[in-house]
């Protein structure tokens, strides 16, 4: 992990912290988006009893350096998630896939984060590159995966992180 970082309030980015504890069935301890129940406000308009299918978000380093080259400043939890990684091929996994990051915690992958419009007044222009098209023509996110906790602990920077893909027949992932 390159960074870790978690905020109280419901604003667009998070501070980068040294540490963060993740809660099982919760997310991450003291973030605005963790909970058993949906915590996004336009999801939670909807439907505040769904199931919290969101309590972290990872995003690779490798997309903060394209935005980056783009002429865009981000620093870590610029864009909201609570875990930055490094080397991970977060949209390349399939759903289910679990993440075992730093000694004790696991996290389970749902699917991919749909970038919002929160990110254009954070900086113009940018929500853009959290798009691409594939090579059927369809439109991608590229803005991270999001995932529930399965197992506690503590993961800071520097941590390990451990990929194990589910058996069977790989599932896409999906915006949750």
């Amino acid at each position: 992990m390159v960074a870790v970082s978690v905020d109280g309030a419901h604003r667009f980015s998070k501070t980068k912290v040294e540490s963060i504890d993740l809660v099982a069935g919760f997310g991450a301890a003291g973030d605005a988006h963790a909970g058993v129940t949906v915590q996004h406000r336009y999801l939670a308009d909807k439907d505040a009893a769904a199931p919290n299918l969101r309590q972290v978000h990872l995003l690779h380093e490798e997309f903060l350096d394209e935005v980056r080259d783009a002429g865009f400043d981000v620093p870590a939890g610029g864009l909201a998630e609570n875990i930055l990684t490094a080397g991970v091929d977060l949209l390349g996994l399939p759903t289910d896939t679990v993440l075992r990051l730093g000694p004790d915690a696991v996290v389970r992958v749902t699917g991919l984060r749909n970038p919002c419009n929160q990110i254009d007044s954070y900086r113009p222009g940018l929500q853009a590159l959290c798009y691409g098209v594939d090579a059927d023509g369809r439109r991608t996110r590229r803005a991270g995966v999001m995932g529930v906790v399965e197992q506690g602990g503590v993961v800071r920077a520097g941590d390990a992180v451990d990929v194990v893909v589910p058996a069977g027949t790989p599932r896409p992932l999906d915006v949750v």
